[in-house]
């Protein structure tokens, strides 16, 4: 430690005695000097560090050491602007609207807040004043000259540490007090920034108030000067941030501006004393369709807009009586969480009355302290759950688009089916679709939450496409930090997601056993609890499950729970393979050869008779799905507008076409039809369709292990 280090430790611990804090002035006092000391001996000795010095924000240290690093003159400062004219008129043109809103904030209270002696700055993120306002008259003799510093650029690198510099790095408002500004003008100043946000969240500027230079910090106005500048810059930055969303809106909404100049209008209109800043402010968050509620430190509830009272049930007269606490829950951690100084996302069950109580998101926006660095206010945003996860459900695209009429059959039985699946869609019951890959028990599925609950989200899962250890977390969601690759604000499941509407779970049988007992449970209690959550929030959802598998034969071998599928077959509907439905084949390649040419704009080719009865004498193993993508196949290689047998996948062909003892006698042809390779590519391919695409449920199918699988369809091109 440094000689210069020794000696400043010295002096503080004498300023820091328990004689010397009895009073909240000689602490702002001691502060101001010991920093005052500090930046002498810095600026003196380029080997002094300050990191370590006592009462130093360590942020303001590290920023210290860079200015100096840029070899930034402490003793000068920007007045002149650092840009052309026309790139200056083109800067403020980009923002052009933000000065606007900036401005007629501003305008509302101008006389009472440069009565006090304030500058206000709005800068860009590159450092660029594009807007400044105030009486440069109390302040050093170089700015005398100056009406206005607009268009400079007061970055790190021009006039070291700065408040609003801080504000961009960290991302939230951040305060100065005089001797922690590098440039010695500003040394007599208290500066407060505040970031100014767009909708994604994204810093794109930041409000300044610089008091006018202090004569004699022990004042007893320094601490109230500090906390009312510092609360006021982040009410106005939180003010212009809802009128951007504001103009946003009304532009999406309007051809127009004017409601733009409405609302330029009912600000220039507000009074210029500060209890109408409040009023502006109120009258603004009435506007914000979430809840918006502001607590101190102890968490009583200092402010609240109209729809934050209305979710708490409280009256204008509960305000700064209340507190947050009485409607959290007892294991509650949002206060702790907004202590952290970082903007969190969490979930919180919200008491309304009684024992009710609503589940919401909350949005945890904290103002700190810089000299004490704790919790001043926290603003809460309230957004209910149900919007949520109508949010993240339309993300998810979570719709169902087919319904009963666009399964297409001229088959009798499989009409009945469809009119037993039409009566069970009335049922609140749980539902069973069972059939081979690629019948269409998706569509099915789409077809019945359409009857039942049209309007609610259709979340569809298929277990067998999935990771095992990733099904957990997709179906039941999880908290932020459960596990590594977490978000941090956690995820909602397709359970949860659900709401309102229909879960579809593709392929049952492959869902882990462990899980199974999960989701009996939340069945049988209709709630669900998040991967590495501690409580169970109430979904309200009708399931729906599809198999390709014999379940019941699984639950003999103990590979299904008997008391889940017990549950989920309460009604069951069997859907019978393509190749049982007399007629359809025909029926549906002719459908599908018009809707692919139609949606092309091509000319519809016909088929011919030789391959009319190469697509009715196969088996097709993969059902309609299988016999869509022979079609599509068909479609793009034929040639002269008509679809030939040769048009037709390897795999028909070869199935179609058995090797008859008579055609080994040609041995020009022996070697062209008993070729392994193409046979084999063959079964891949038609083991591919049967399976949906899916390698392991195909490799099962041809007896051959996954990795063997791979091998081939990589010698063989075959994409999936």
């Amino acid at each position: 430690m440094s000689h210069s280090q020794k000696t400043i430790n010295a002096q503080v611990n004498f300023f820091t005695s328990d004689e010397a804090l009895s009073s909240v002035e000689l602490v702002s006092h001691e502060r101001w000097q010991a920093l005052l000391r500090y930046k002498q001996v810095f600026l003196k000795n380029e080997a002094e560090d300050p990191r370590g010095y006592p009462y130093m924000n360590q942020e303001v240290a590290a920023s210290w050491i860079r200015s100096r690093n840029l070899g930034v003159n402490p003793a000068t400062v920007v007045t002149r602007p650092n840009m052309s004219p026309e790139q200056l008129a083109k800067l403020l043109d980009q923002h052009r609207i933000l000065i606007d809103i900036t401005n007629s904030l501003v305008k509302s209270f101008k006389n009472l807040l440069f009565s006090c002696g304030y500058l206000l700055y709005l800068f860009d993120k590159t450092g660029v004043v594009l807007l400044n306002e105030g009486d440069w008259r109390r302040f050093p003799p170089l700015f005398a000259d100056r009406t206005s510093r607009q268009g400079i650029v007061a970055d790190e690198h021009t006039e070291g540490t700065t408040a609003h510099e801080l504000c961009f790095r960290l991302k939230r408002p951040v305060q100065l007090l005089g001797p922690e500004h590098y440039c010695e003008a500003f040394q007599n100043c208290i500066a407060s920034a505040a970031p100014i946000q767009d909708e994604n969240g994204t810093v794109q500027a930041a409000l300044v108030l610089l008091s006018q230079p202090l004569q004699d910090p022990r004042e007893d106005t320094l601490k109230t000067l500090s906390m009312h500048s510092f609360a006021l810059t982040t009410s106005m930055a939180v003010a212009i941030e809802t009128g951007l969303k504001l103009n946003k809106t009304v532009n999406e909404l309007c051809s127009t501006n004017r409601k733009v100049e409405a609302l330029d209008n009912h600000l220039k209109n507000t009074t210029d004393k500060l209890i109408a800043v409040h009023h502006t402010l109120s009258a603004t968050m009435a506007f914000v369709e979430e809840g918006i509620v502001a607590v101190d430190r102890n968490g009583t509830i200092i402010f609240a807009n109209r729809d934050g009272m209305r979710i708490l049930k409280i009256r204008h007269e509960d305000v700064g009586k209340r507190n947050i606490r009485d409607f959290l829950s007892s294991d509650s951690t949002l206060m702790a969480q907004a202590e952290k100084g970082e903007i969190i996302r969490t979930e919180e069950l919200i008491g309304v009355g009684g024992d009710r109580q609503l589940p919401f998101q909350i949005v945890i926006r904290p103002i700190i302290n810089q000299a004490t660095d704790e919790l001043n206010v926290a603003v809460l945003k309230f957004i209910s759950a149900e919007k949520t996860a109508a949010q993240a459900s339309a993300k998810s695209n979570g719709m169902a688009v087919h319904t009963f009429a666009d399964i297409i059959t001229d088959n009798a039985d499989f009409k009945r089916t469809i009119a037993m699946a039409q009566r069970f869609a009335v049922s609140a019951e749980n539902i069973m679709l069972t059939g081979e890959s690629g019948t269409g028990k998706e569509l099915f599925a789409q077809a019945i939450h359409n009857i039942h609950r049209p309007q609610g989200p259709f979340m569809a899962v298929n277990c067998a496409a999935m990771p095992r250890e990733l099904i957990g977390s997709e179906l039941f969601g999880y908290e932020g930090g459960s596990f590594t690759g977490a978000e941090r604000s956690g995820k909602p499941g397709k359970i949860e997601l659900a709401h309102g509407g229909t879960l579809f779970l593709d392929e049952i049988g492959d869902m882990p056993l462990e899980l199974q007992a999960v989701l009996l449970r939340t069945l049988e209690d209709k709630q669900v609890m998040r991967v590495g959550g501690n409580r169970y929030k109430k979904v309200d959802f009708r399931i729906i499950v599809a198999t390709n598998k014999d379940l019941y034969q699984m639950v003999k071998d103990g590979q299904f729970r008997e008391d889940l599928y017990f549950r989920l077959s309460v009604l069951t509907v069997s859907i019978p393979p393509l190749r049982e439905r007399s007629g359809d084949i025909e029926l549906l390649n002719k459908h599908f050869i018009e809707q692919y040419c139609l949606r092309h704009g091509w000319k519809i080719p016909r088929i011919s008779p030789a391959a009319q009865k190469k697509i009715s004498e196969y088996s097709w193993p993969g059902n309609v799905r299988q016999l869509q993508n022979a079609i599509i196949h068909a479609v793009n290689t034929a040639q002269d507008d008509v679809i030939k047998p040769e048009n037709l996948p390897n795999y028909i062909l070869a199935d179609t076409c058995p090797v008859k003892p008579g055609q080994l006698s040609d041995t020009n042809k022996i070697g062209e039809i008993l070729c392994l390779e193409k046979l084999e590519k063959a079964a891949i391919e038609a083991a591919l369709l049967h399976a949906n695409n899916c390698p392991r449920t195909a490799a099962e199918v041809l007896g051959i292990s996954r990795s063997t699988l791979y091998r081939k369809l990589k010698d063989f091109k075959i994409n999936y």
